[in-house]
């Protein structure tokens, strides 16, 4: 009996000092969890000559269910399966003014999950805020610049 009750305090013990132990070194981090940033890629958009002949093109050749607005790309979050997301793809008239102030052909839309949240890090970082926060009924946008003068477009989902 005693040694049975020796070895379950010695088991219980070596237990206890691995959490002690792990919470010193930082594995179990108790504070706040860090904001999510970038979840996945909610769009991609570029510059071209005749976007409807290019949504043509893709149609015929790639096979994109392409509208007036591009293509559409369904699939399920990874975190609920049951949940729907979807990523854009857009042609725009090579003309457009909606990249600037960038002055490249491509623009990539990030799905976010807290942009209130994630704009007031970014300030924080001195990342450049290009406009004020858009509320659609499918969800709110921000645009960024990168450290080379992309253009981004920040996107959480409506719920």
């Amino acid at each position: 009996m005693k040694k049975t009750l020796l070895i379950v305090l010695i088991v219980t013990a070596s237990f206890i000092s691995g959490f002690a132990f792990k919470a010193l070194i930082g594995g179990d981090n108790l504070t706040e969890p860090k904001l999510k940033r970038v979840t996945g890629i909610g769009g991609i958009f570029f510059k071209c000559k005749d976007p409807k002949r290019i949504m043509e093109w893709y149609r015929t050749h790639l096979g994109l269910n392409t509208s007036a607005y591009g293509a559409t790309f369904e699939w399920f979050e990874s975190a609920d399966s049951t949940t729907k997301a979807q990523t854009q793809w857009a042609p725009f008239l090579e003309r457009t003014k909606y990249f600037e102030p960038s002055t490249k052909d491509f623009m990539i839309n990030y799905r976010v999950d807290n942009l209130k949240a994630l704009i007031a890090e970014l300030k924080k970082e001195n990342v450049t805020i290009v406009d004020s926060v858009s509320t659609y009924d499918y969800g709110k946008f921000v645009h960024i610049m990168d450290v080379e003068g992309n253009k981004i477009e920040l996107w959480e989902p409506k719920k």
